[in-house]
């Protein structure tokens, strides 16, 4: 499962919704998990600003902006060819702030689509964990399933 906030990999830390019962479905919601502390602090200080105002109560302030982990840094590592890709079709003597506003959108744009590419593919590679006890460990236990499927007939 992802971060709630920050859509990297969660890792235990979780929500419980007190309002509710226990055993009560609803005190825990499965989609509220985190990767770590400060995730979980960020989310309890958005969820709490969101009832404060919900009650019509003034929100309290800024939620901290979190540090990039190892995986995002090496994304935005990916996105320095895209820029420069970019800005190089638009043309390298020219300074980012004479960009048009088409030309400032084809940068982020380059940038954006490679960073979420990256991330999209890390977490795809790391999707499954790996199995124990096998001599080579694999990521997806069951990725040659379909080629042991007994009612699948092959023509």
């Amino acid at each position: 499962m992802k971060c709630w906030v920050c859509k990297r990999q969660a890792r235990g830390y979780g929500h419980s919704d007190l309002r509710h019962p226990v055993g009560d479905a609803q005190r825990y919601p499965i989609d509220w998990v985190f990767c770590s502390w400060r995730c979980q602090e960020a989310f309890h200080t958005l969820y709490g600003n969101w009832l404060r105002v919900r009650d019509g109560r003034s929100p309290l302030g800024e939620v901290a902006m979190i540090d990039p982990s190892d995986v995002e840094l090496a994304a935005m590592r990916k996105c320095l060819k895209a820029f420069g890709a970019a800005a190089e079709s638009i043309g390298f003597d020219k300074p980012l702030g004479a960009y048009s506003e088409d030309e400032a959108l084809r940068v982020i744009d380059a940038i954006v689509t490679c960073y979420t590419e990256a991330m999209v593919e890390h977490h795809e590679a790391t999707k499954y964990p790996p199995v124990r006890g096998l001599k080579h460990p694999v990521s997806d236990p069951f990725a040659d399933l379909e080629d042991d499927l007994p009612w699948e007939v092959t023509s």
